[in-house]
């Protein structure tokens, strides 16, 4: 009885489901919320999506694989070897270091234990192929004092070179193949029209021959860079293109796929990449090129005097406008410049017309005449600008840069200045303080790489107390390559070693 009499609810229950479901098929119902929002959320994202250009992105990818394919075959892996003389060094009896480190701690670290001998260094970094005739071109600082050198082409074959010329002061050398070889050279453009933001590829072999044909891809960063303390004559282009010890010499190459740079070193505090490259520009590259392989030298215009920039502070003395020009510090007795009436204090501003913004822009544009032409330089006198006119000499031998002198760059990769209490001052050191302080250092130096820096004091080398520059280099004119170097540095308010081999 109580069966029957739930019976019709039952009933009416499902009727309603059933009209339910007939409804929703139907599609009387009215959307959901929930069917709503998803399609609000997919109408959104097809509103966010960017239109992609694949026309555009086909090309660019296209523009850098067929840079990297067709001057791929023209940079090469350059292995040089020379042989050096080696004498062991070792701490005297009485030195307080001899007990700790022991007599054989250099023979362990860095030569053979032999008390005298003979050690082969060998070297790599890269190289452009300029011509079908075998010519190379390359860093100075890779093929140094070698005595063999080998070129590994793109497919891996190895054939042997010769030196044509080498030029220290740009860090550029030439080669020759002795050897024939299906040889491809690279297309040369003009890096006086590279632009400040243009991309740019750098190909070569960074850290080992394993990473041969390394393709890295950047923008120009900066056009004229000097006072880098690479070279005597710095004119170059910075490039964020990954660039690493191994990529010296490589190629320096434009979205057209033409030569436009000698890629040479990197400014880091790591040792490593961080985003700064160096490049010598092409056009001054092919004229010391040129240079090498007509005269086997480079001969350059001289003005005898020597010069600087100025400063806010000599700019406010001399009652100067503005900081632009080259300020003549001394000049050279009977030199050209002496000869044409150029005087110590004279601002010279302009070279044939051409302003000159700084020591470097001077430096080099007398640099790249040819010994006995005449310029026109308007110099700045006692406020008064004059033309005069002067027939250039032939930069001597000696005459270098002094950050570049052999005496201290070219043997251990950097230059010191005597530690006076103005330096210390403005350094942070105790005006007690005595040594010489690290002026300038090759990032590629051996010096650099024990660890060496720009700022650090050395208060001894090999065991000897130095305070002047004099006294430094009164030591390091007795060294020579092979022998190992050990320092005695401060860096702020710590002292440490530092040893390595001149190379």
């Amino acid at each position: 009885m109580e069966r029957k009499k739930y019976l019709p609810v039952i009933f009416i229950v499902i009727g309603m489901l059933i009209g339910a479901v007939a409804v929703s098929q139907l599609g009387w119902l009215p959307p959901t919320n929930a069917r709503n929002s998803a399609e609000s959320v997919e109408t959104t994202k097809a509103l966010e999506s960017p239109s992609i250009d694949t026309e555009l992105v086909n090309n660019l990818n296209s523009t850098f694989t067929n840079i990297a394919r067709a001057a791929n075959p023209s940079v090469v892996t350059i292995f040089s070897d020379r042989i050096v003389e080696q004498r062991r060094m070792s701490f005297p009896e009485d030195h307080p270091f001899s007990e700790f480190f022991g007599d054989d701690f250099f023979g362990r670290f860095f030569s053979p234990r032999t008390p005298e001998g003979k050690r082969r260094l060998r070297g790599m970094g890269s190289g452009v192929i300029m011509s079908e005739e075998g010519l190379v071109l390359t860093n100075h600082h890779v093929v140094r004092e070698a005595d063999k050198i080998q070129i590994m082409l793109h497919e891996g074959e190895k054939i042997d070179a010769k030196m044509v010329g080498t030029d220290a002061k740009t860090d550029l050398a030439v080669l020759k193949t002795t050897e024939e070889a299906d040889l491809t050279p690279i297309q040369v453009g003009n890096s006086d029209k590279l632009n400040v933001g243009e991309w740019v590829v750098a190909i070569g072999s960074p850290l080992s021959a394993n990473l041969a044909r390394t393709v890295t891809a950047g923008i120009v960063s900066a056009k004229g860079r000097s006072n880098v303390g690479l070279a005597d004559y710095e004119d170059f282009i910075q490039t964020d293109a990954a660039i690493n010890p191994g990529n010296s010499g490589g190629a320096l190459i434009n979205l057209k796929g033409e030569l436009v740079g000698i890629n040479t070193a990197i400014a880091t505090q790591s040792g490593g990449f961080q985003g700064i490259g160096f490049a010598v520009p092409i056009n001054m590259a092919t004229d010391i090129m040129n240079a090498l392989i007509e005269e086997g030298e480079v001969v350059r215009g001289w003005l005898g005097i020597y010069i600087q920039d100025i400063d806010e502070s000599i700019a406010s003395a001399m009652n100067l406008s503005t900081t632009d020009g080259a300020l003549v510090s001394s000049v050279k007795e009977n030199g050209p410049a002496d000869k044409a009436g150029i005087k110590p204090g004279d601002v010279i501003v302009a070279v044939d017309g051409e302003q000159m913004k700084e020591v470097t822009q001077l430096r080099n544009e007398i640099a790249s005449r040819d010994p006995g032409s005449r310029i026109t330089l308007k110099v700045l006198r006692d406020g008064q600008k004059k033309d005069i006119e002067v027939e250039l000499g032939q930069l001597p031998d000696e005459e270098a840069t002094p950050a570049m002198k052999k005496s201290s760059f070219e043997k251990f990769g950097f230059t010191v200045s005597t530690l006076t209490d103005q330096l210390a001052q403005r350094l942070g050191y105790d005006p007690s303080e005595e040594g010489v302080v690290i002026t300038q250092i090759s990032q590629a130096s051996s010096a650099y790489a024990s660890g060496l820096r720009r700022g650090d004091v050395i208060r001894e080398v090999n065991k000897k107390p130095v305070s002047t520059a004099s006294e430094f280099n009164q030591i390091i004119s007795k060294l020579e390559t092979g022998d190992t170097v050990l320092v005695y540095a401060k860096r702020e308010q710590n002292t440490f070693f530092a040893a390595f081999e001149l190379e």
